[in-house]
């Protein structure tokens, strides 16, 4: 979403980075490009002109200027200003003392707000919490049934519609429901409509009588840039909001909304959709997304998906047989899907430092980073293939080859692609392990040198 403003900043940044000494109209000439970046990226121009204000007053300072890293101290402060207008702390859900805690999603229709709910119940229950889901949204057709089908999917009881109930009925019910089930979050799914209008308003309002809501989450559709401002405006204004989750994190969009958010209406971004799948959903932290947007990536982030679905005993057995060289075709399978469980290839590697420029790199040289249908090529070639062959690929010949190509509905250039590739990984890795030959300074540079003039399109990752 942010690759644009990322790229624009990371000049301008470069820049400042790169010089021993700067002087006032150093920083001027680069405070104007990042506010160029930012209107270009659909932030508001009051936002983008308080934002560049700020890093000047503390940039041009004599200290900074005359220090022995300015341009870092520089690079410094954009990033601390970025995080500032992000949000500064991050702020999730508070939970009652008293459950259930009520949390009422509001928005307009499109957003994504009844995937929302499934999302955010996911969410909660990772910590620990008992969700349960009301389809209050009695307006658009089938919604109720979507929410139900994704409450089946997850495991999440749903509250339903009976009868011509009226969503303010509906929400009391399902508080009522919740304290029934022992559920100590209840989530609110309410209805959309395509614009603000006073009847949608009223309904809301009605809801806030009748049932104690502890928190009011606006659910935007970062897409709309600007727009989604406006709109969390007037939610703010008639009703009254105490945060907001932006959907469509990983659209092609500016990124202005994200960045407008906080400064505009004053409410912070608690979570964010990052994919169509229930999973995709992820805690908003504004010094996470700066390091982001600056390109030094997003080390905690990663590591947290690791840990949610990668098997740490698992994943030390299989770097013990990588670096003795003995990974075998199942490994490197069972390897992929943990990887994948992660999120795309992309945005995991976007989330590494220099990572972007990784991608970018790779794109120039002809599109090595594989894509979703890239390795689902590639798991179809390992899955014709027999258990004996993925413990010993070093049998599969000609006739083999043919047979695995037509199992997995792809060709025998992909199926000898993936064998030479699995091979040229399996020496790398023993070459890391320290294995025969990389000992003393030639071993080590003859490594270096198979490393540097290895063809990474080939390597099956």
């Amino acid at each position: 979403m942010f690759d644009s403003l990322s790229d624009r900043l990371g000049d301008v940044l470069k820049r400042f980075s790169g010089k021993g000494k700067l002087s006032k109209e150093d920083v001027e000439a680069g405070l104007r490009e990042v506010r160029m970046a930012l209107l270009e990226a659909d932030v508001n121009f009051r936002v983008a002109r308080a934002f560049v204000e700020r890093i000047r007053e503390r940039a041009v300072q004599t200290e900074v200027l005359e220090s022995l890293t300015p341009g870092q101290t520089i690079v410094s402060i954009v990033n601390e200003e970025l995080t500032a207008l992000l949000g500064g702390e991050q702020r999730r859900i508070r939970y009652e003392s008293k459950p259930p805690t009520v949390v009422m999603l509001l928005g307009l229709q499109g957003s994504g707000k009844t995937t929302t709910a499934a999302k955010l119940a996911l969410s909660v229950r990772k910590e620990g919490h008992r969700p349960l889901l009301v389809a209050a949204d009695t307006y658009r057709p089938a919604a109720a049934q979507q929410l139900e089908r994704l409450g089946k999917d997850n495991q999440f009881p749903v509250a339903m519609p009976d009868g011509k109930m009226k969503p303010p009925d509906l929400c009391h019910r399902g508080v009522e429901e919740a304290r029934r089930l022992n559920c100590d979050v209840v989530i609110l799914d309410t209805a959309g409509r395509l614009q603000i209008d006073e009847v949608m308003l009223d309904e809301l309002r009605e809801i806030r009588r009748r049932v104690d809501v502890h928190e009011t989450l606006l659910v935007l559709d970062a897409m709309t840039g600007q727009e989604a401002v406006n709109v969390a405006r007037a939610f703010e204004d008639a009703v009254g909001v105490e945060g907001v989750i932006l959907t469509k994190l990983d659209g092609d969009a500016r990124g202005g909304a994200a960045l407008s958010m906080r400064e505009s209406i004053g409410k912070p971004i608690l979570y964010c959709g990052t994919g169509e799948k229930v999973s995709e959903f992820e805690a908003f932290a504004p010094d996470r997304m700066a390091s982001r947007i600056l390109g030094m990536g997003d080390i905690l982030t990663l590591i947290e998906r690791a840990q949610e679905n990668v098997d740490k005993g698992q994943a030390e057995q299989m770097l013990e047989r990588s670096f003795a060289g003995k990974l075998t075709m199942q490994d490197w399978l069972d390897q992929m899907r943990q990887v994948r469980k992660m999120g795309p290839l992309e945005g995991v590697l976007g989330m590494m430092p220099g990572g972007k420029k990784l991608l970018a790199q790779a794109q120039q040289q002809g599109g090595a980073i594989p894509g979703e249908k890239d390795l689902a090529r590639m798991e179809a070639i390992v899955l014709s293939m027999t258990a004996q062959e993925r413990v010993h690929p070093e049998v599969i010949k000609g006739s083999r080859r043919k047979r695995i190509a037509a199992g997995s509905g792809t060709s025998i250039a992909d199926v000898n692609k993936l064998l030479k590739g699995f091979d040229q990984m399996q020496s790398v890795m023993k070459m890391l392990g320290g294995g025969k030959g990389t000992k003393g300074v030639r071993g080590k540079a003859r490594m270096l040198n198979q490393l540097r003039n290895m063809d990474t399109r080939q390597l099956p990752l």
